[in-house]
């Protein structure tokens, strides 16, 4: 335990340049604070004792900002900068000398029971306000940026930017966007032709009606007044 407690305070002052001694990270760093609160939650939970671990989770909620749930799993060098608003859910794995800030949710996507939260690799950034929700795997040495959402499996060594993520770059080189977004649709132009369409085709629809009707009442005409019609026209 006294081990972890070196190491976690460690981690802070290798991440953060704002840090300035142990001192001041073990009194004042509520990243800190949440992951210590989280690990003896995760004790108790372990022991089955459920309501003990989520009232310490609870309480380490109020007081940091941070909510991770007892039954999340953590490993070495967590570091989580500001913090505030920081959500884990209770299936989330998370691996060694991962970074995340303020804002970030690892989550789940619907009421379904089971693994239903993220697994994180080693060496991870999640970038602020940043959102990983769903049961899959984040691989190791992934960059996520802020406010991205991420919603299915990432590559190791890979970038993530956007909402819905998308990997821009992977292994050291960019990957190309398939989309070309100086050729995207236009949805008020496209909805502009598809209702000129359609009154195109009722003008024509209603002109053939029109026809059909014309046709129909001159074969009801009777015979007397088409004669009379017809000398009239011969008069002229």
């Amino acid at each position: 335990m006294f081990r972890h407690l070196k190491s976690d305070i460690q981690t802070v002052i290798d991440n953060d340049p704002a840090a300035r001694n142990k001192f001041e990270v073990v009194f004042t760093y509520s990243g800190l604070h949440a992951i210590w609160a989280h690990r003896i939650a995760h004790y108790f939970y372990k022991k089955h004792w459920y309501t003990v671990a989520r009232m310490i989770s609870q309480v380490s909620r109020f007081f940091t900002g941070i909510e991770i749930h007892p039954g999340a799993r953590i490993g070495d060098g967590l570091f989580i900068d500001h913090g505030m608003g920081v959500v884990i859910g209770e299936t989330c794995e998370i691996g060694n000398n991962v970074v995340i800030y303020q804002g970030v949710t690892l989550g789940g996507t619907g009421k379904e029971k089971g693994k239903r939260h993220p697994t994180i690799g080693n060496n991870v950034v999640i970038g602020s306000g940043s959102k990983v929700l769903g049961s899959f795997e984040v691989g190791d040495n992934v960059n996520i940026g802020s406010n991205s959402v991420v919603l299915r499996e990432v590559p190791s060594n890979s970038t993530v930017v956007g909402n819905p993520g998308r990997i821009v770059k992977r292994n050291g080189e960019r990957v190309r966007d398939r989309l070309d977004h100086t050729k995207l649709p236009d949805p008020v132009i496209e909805m502009l032709r598809a209702m000129q369409k359609e009154i195109y085709d009722l003008k024509a629809e209603m002109e053939s009606m029109r026809l059909k009707m014309q046709g129909e009442e001159q074969q009801e005409l009777p015979e007397w007044e088409e004669q009379t019609i017809a000398g009239g026209e011969r008069r002229k």
